[in-house]
């Protein structure tokens, strides 16, 4: 009967020759006579635990001791039983239940808890009962004051020593010197699949048994384990080969208490990946040591064209500069090479640079060495050459020629800067930055063309970093201002929204911004002063747009300030905060920002619109999209560039690309805002045409806050000029 074996299993500590009884209801029986009256009346408390660590026997001393009515603990888990810091230790005795882990037979001790809180100390003697529903263990417990350990200290100290070896991933087990297992971990189970009858057996030679039959070798490890246990103060350290395939590191070691040795210590530890790893890189290395001509010329080779690199390139010119030859570096980048990626993509963005360095090469002849410094950034080196203006116009108008990749025809535009070695002293390093500073200034001059380096550039350079300082410094200290432009309905006939345009005063000079924006772009900082435009126009107009709904304020927007994934998140921020409805903000965009292609740039055009913030294309027709892809971009508005506006002289002009872009605009339900509008003429043309928005001097320069009512006053009076009435206003 079960109460039979609960009280053998409790008094001795031993289960393992009993036979299974079958449990009735889902809880396990209980049966009647003298077992039960053991059970009942016994000093000691006596409780069945399940595999799954909950509680299906109680007797009535378990109530008293605990401070628990028997309800409430049937079925509930072991550990309410326990104290908060034992659990660590105590948990791992009773975790082994569901392995039908090992028998605790001796006594041991533990700090419970009872009802109230409080705690008490025990002692435990545990016993492995094998049921019809599977393993289960009896617990005898009885009350521990005699045998309270007042060293707490110590008692935390064995709650962190059993949490420090449950977490360590290695597999861990103790022998004493008697051949008793006093100590075992999850890990150590798990690695070598222990059975539960083995683990309660608490035989070490059936243990050591039961590891070699799953090695490769079994002869070397039973040897091994024999020195060992032959010298106890012998260490080993060693790898077993599994016939599985796995790789475990074996480290022995005795275990001391003081300066005696009471047993020894088993660490194995799972270093099948590890050894995966070291042999992938050995094969690694042999293979590299195989190749290492390969690799040396490779190290002085661009992959994708065969070209010299950097590398070698410098070489040869620092080799040049030690001679007495004239010498001369070329550096060439080319023109809007990100674009042909984008919309050909890299595989035709490589193809382009595959012929580009053929044709180099053909110009350069075997007497210069051509290189690819990386990008689309190339470089020549021409020694004894004495007419190095022959050579970059060749390289210039042979780049230049057109060719076709992939169906398409492509004509490379570059820009080209030359150095040449002076009569002082001079680095490969001096002259490639010299050459690098001409290159820039072609591209200023308007690219596709070459340049040598002039003292000046070095000038204009420093001029640039003194401008990224002086803009920097404007940014911290709160000083890009803001002027607002009126654009005109012309049905309404009437400002129904202002472009909020930046302005910095610096060295006494009102700069607009395409004078600083670009630095901006460069150093970063367009980030700062896109949110600050945004802010303090949305401040101050707010009361003149919540005088009517219809009315927007329209803020430019840069493509850098797109590539800041929180970038739609701030401008709603800005509009909450100044109390903006989103339908009234209008950004600004240029083509550009279509062609990047980085996912979230368009992700965040579309989550603002989804807000009610509408995008307008700004400078259009200017760019690289066509007219039917326009239907597929995420904008509301097209801004007519001022460039075809300019067109317009007379009124009476033919210009079929103006009003096709119009008339597509439309048709494809956009609104269309022409800019630049200088006079009455160009403004009743693209009135005919079908515009909706009319920007420009005629109506009003921009303005700042203070005198915006005087530009309001400005574009009334121009609106009335052009419906034929010249009265004053």
């Amino acid at each position: 009967m079960i109460q039979e074996r609960i009280v053998r299993g409790a008094a001795a500590g031993s289960a393992k020759n009993n036979t299974s009884t079958v449990a009735s209801g889902g809880r396990y029986a209980v049966g009647t006579g003298i077992e039960e009256t053991l059970l009942e009346q016994g000093p000691d408390a006596v409780l069945l635990l399940t595999a799954d660590g909950s509680i299906a026997f109680v007797n009535a001393a378990a109530e008293r001791l605990f401070g628990y009515p028997r309800d409430l603990l049937l079925g509930a888990q072991h550990t309410v039983l326990l104290s908060e810091d034992e659990r660590g230790g105590f948990l791992r005795v009773f975790g082994r239940l569901g392995r039908g882990g090992l028998s605790g037979s001796r006594p041991f001790a533990a700090a419970g808890r009872r009802r109230d809180g409080s705690e008490l100390s025990l002692e435990i003697t545990c016993s492995l009962v094998t049921l019809d529903d599977g393993p289960a263990m009896a617990v005898a417990v009885r009350d521990g004051s005699h045998r309270e350990d007042t060293d707490s200290g110590r008692r935390l100290a064995v709650s962190l020593l059993d949490a420090t070896l449950e977490s360590t991933s290695d597999g861990i087990v103790v022998i004493s010197n008697e051949g008793l297992i006093t100590g075992i971990n999850d890990q150590y189970l798990k690695l070598w699949g222990m059975p539960p009858e083995l683990l309660a057996a608490e035989d070490p030679t059936a243990l050591v048994t039961f590891i070699s039959q799953q090695l490769r070798d079994p002869d070397y490890f039973l040897q091994k384990v024999a020195e060992l246990y032959a010298d106890r103060v012998k260490q080993s350290h060693d790898l077993l080969e599994l016939t599985d395939g796995r790789t475990v590191e074996l480290y022995s070691r005795p275990q001391t208490v003081g300066e005696n040795i009471v047993g020894r210590i088993w660490n194995f530890r799972d270093v099948t990946s590890t050894q995966r790893a070291q042999d992938q890189a050995r094969r690694a290395l042999a293979e590299l040591a195989e190749q290492a001509d390969k690799l040396k010329e490779l190290a002085f080779q661009d992959p994708l064209t065969g070209l010299a690199n950097r590398t070698l390139f410098t070489e040869r010119v620092a080799a040049a500069l030690l001679t007495r030859d004239p010498v001369h570096v070329l550096l060439l980048d080319l023109d809007d090479f990100k674009e042909v990626n984008d919309i050909l993509g890299h595989h035709a963005g490589d193809r382009m640079l595959v012929k580009i360095a053929g044709r180099l090469q053909q110009c350069v002849g075997p007497h210069g060495t051509v290189a690819r410094l990386g990008g689309d950034e190339f470089v020549v080196l021409l020694v004894g050459c004495n007419d190095s203006d022959a050579v970059a116009q060749r390289i210039v108008a042979t780049l230049n020629a057109p060719f076709s990749i992939e169906g398409s025809l492509m004509r490379p535009a570059l820009s080209l800067g030359v150095a040449s070695r002076g009569t002082g002293a001079m680095t490969s390093s001096e002259l490639l930055r010299q050459a690098d500073l001409a290159m820039y200034a072609a591209k200023e001059a308007g690219k596709n063309c070459y340049l040598h380096f002039q003292p000046a550039m070095l000038t204009e350079l420093l001029a640039r970093t003194q401008l990224t300082t002086g803009l920097r410094r404007a940014v911290e200290l709160g000083q890009i201002i803001v002027h607002y432009q009126p654009v005109v309905s012309t049905e309404l006939l009437e400002v129904v929204q202002f472009e909020a345009l930046a302005r910095w005063q610096f060295e006494g000079k009102l700069m607009p911004p395409d004078e600083f924006i670009r630095t901006a772009e460069r150093s970063g900082l367009i980030r700062e002063i896109g949110a600050e435009v945004l802010r303090r126009s949305c401040a101050e107009l707010q009361p003149w747009l919540a005088e009517d709904p219809s009315r927007s304020l329209a803020v430019n927007v840069s493509g850098v300030q797109l590539l800041h994934r929180d970038f739609a998140e701030r401008v709603l921020e800005i509009a909450e905060w100044s109390q903006v409805d989103p339908h009234q903000l209008v950004l600004e965009v240029t083509e550009s920002v279509f062609f990047d292609p980085r996912s979230h740039v368009i992700a965040q055009l579309e989550s603002l619109r989804g807000a009610g913030i509408r995008v307008a294309l700004d400078d259009f027709g200017t760019g690289y999209s066509s007219l039917g892809r326009l239907q597929a971009l995420p904008v509301d508005i097209v801004k007519i560039d001022k460039s075809f506006v300019s067109m317009l002289r007379t009124g009476a002009e033919k210009l079929p690309i103006l009003t096709s872009m119009i008339h597509m605009a439309r048709s494809l339900g956009l609104k269309v805002t022409a800019e630049g509008i200088e006079t009455p003429e160009q403004a009743r043309y693209l009135m005919a045409q079908g515009c909706d928005a009319l920007q420009g001097f005629l109506f009003s320069r921009p303005e700042p806050e203070h005198r915006r009512e005087l530009g309001i006053r400005s574009t009334a009076a121009a609106v009335a000029r052009l419906a034929g009435d010249s009265r004053p206003e």
